[in-house]
């Protein structure tokens, strides 16, 4: 069936509503994959807010009473507007055209978009009025929001005392409880208070433009869902500022949202501050004392590695091999890792000249291989990169050092490669 109406949308002036009754008007299938199928269905009034602006849809469902007296049920998994301007709520389930449902939104998501989206209009405002920076850009994320600002040197204007100073007068208006209004009016009226500068922005659309007022702070042409004062925001954190192409990304949280991720997050502070027996003040330093002694220690540590390798180096050299003019070394080990095997690779060429060393660890599987040469006549990053390239593996490197991984099974296969490029 296909019509000509739009749907009317409920949620222009009830953002509160949580069910309604509406008519299907249109079903279409939109995809069918494995026997599986996802229909499109269209009604004549919905309450269900498509992506648009930065906002993400809602979800929820869709409930028919069938003409033998069987309820339908049919998840709303999606929303979205057409070209056309018609919105399309997408299920696992079709209904046919003429169908009265009851549709029931997911509230709890919807009154966060409110929550989030509200806050953004707020945030944005001060962020102007104080900074005199433009909003140029708004997302809406499942964990948090952000917003995009550009001004001149707004890079040097966000500092740690402008941003909680910004925080808190939105907070102080969220808490003044200020009205928050919704009108439509007509292009011409729009774009009078745009030239007034009323208005900071415009979309480019004829016909009625809806506005969103926060009482003596902000006006705004916009068609997401809003809370009825700033009270109903509940509360604002900003949470993190950085650097993006074009000005500077600000991260915040509204309401509902804020309140439950700064409950996760001190939770995991007291369980840290618990696993460093320090309190809350004192984390950062406590952390800050163990990364100083972990980067000492790793410093050590590689200390104690070239010294063990400079000594495995010169055990492994007693017992090398000739093969006409080259010092030949080879060594697998079982307890040693990639990073250990080139060391001691290298350790062995820069104790001796004319030496060429394989050296592999049997500790993973594949094995990693370590090759090294100090003959001028040996390309150490060529020979292992043909000699794997025989049992279709890669690896390579620099004429001095080269590594690589071989399934255990091949190492024998490996070494024969080798040494075929070896001198006899």
């Amino acid at each position: 069936m296909t019509h000509n109406s739009i749907t009317h949308r409920l949620y222009y002036d009830r953002a509160d509503l949580r069910s309604f009754t509406a008519i299907v008007t249109d079903v279409r299938e939109r995809v069918r994959e494995n026997g599986q199928s996802l229909w499109e269905i269209s009604l004549d009034q919905s309450a269900f807010y498509p992506t648009s602006g930065g906002q993400p849809f809602d979800l929820g469902t869709l409930r028919a009473v069938s003409r033998s007296g069987a309820e339908l049920e049919a998840a709303v998994l999606e929303v979205a507007e057409d070209e056309a301007g018609e919105v399309w709520h997408c299920t696992t389930k079709p209904l046919n055209a003429g169908t009265e449902i009851t549709g029931e939104i997911d509230w709890p998501r919807r009154r966060d978009h409110m929550q989030q989206h509200t806050g953004q209009h707020l945030l944005s405002a001060v962020f102007h009025r104080e900074l005199n920076a433009a909003t140029i850009s708004f997302h809406l994320g499942e964990e948090s929001s952000s917003i995009d600002l550009a001004a001149e040197g707004i890079e040097t204007l966000l500092t740690p005392e402008t941003i909680a100073r910004i925080e808190t007068i939105a907070n102080d208006i969220i808490t003044e409880n200020r009205p928050v209004s919704l009108r439509s009016v007509p292009r011409a009226e729009a774009e009078s208070l745009l030239a007034a500068g009323s208005l900071r922005k415009l979309p480019p659309r004829e016909g009625s433009i809806r506005m969103v007022e926060i009482d003596s702070l902000d006006l705004n042409a916009c068609g997401g869902t809003h809370v009825r004062s700033t009270g109903e925001i509940g509360a604002l954190l900003i949470r993190k500022i950085e650097k993006v192409r074009g000005g500077m990304r600000v991260e915040f949280l509204c309401g509902t949202r804020a309140i439950t991720t700064s409950r996760r997050e001190f939770l995991q502070l007291t369980e840290s501050s618990a696993l460093l027996s320090s309190s809350g003040a004192q984390l950062a330093a406590n952390i800050q004392k163990l990364l100083a002694e972990s980067k000492s220690a790793a410093r050590e540590r590689w200390t104690l590695l070239e010294q063990l390798a400079a000594y495995h180096a010169a055990e492994l050299l007693q017992s090398a091999t000739m093969r006409g003019a080259l010092r030949w070394v080879e060594c697998e080990l079982a307890d040693r890792d990639l990073e250990y095997i080139k060391l001691l690779a290298a350790k062995i060429i820069a104790a001796s000249p004319d030496t060429a060393a394989l050296i592999v660890s049997t500790q993973a599987e594949p094995a990693p291989v370590a090759f090294s040469s100090s003959a001028a006549s040996l390309h150490a990053g060529n020979i292992l990169r043909e000699s794997l390239a025989t049992l279709n593996l890669r690896g390579g490197g620099s004429a001095t050092l080269a590594q690589g991984a071989v399934p255990r099974a091949q190492l024998a296969a490996l070494h024969d490669a080798i040494a075929a490029a070896l001198p006899r």
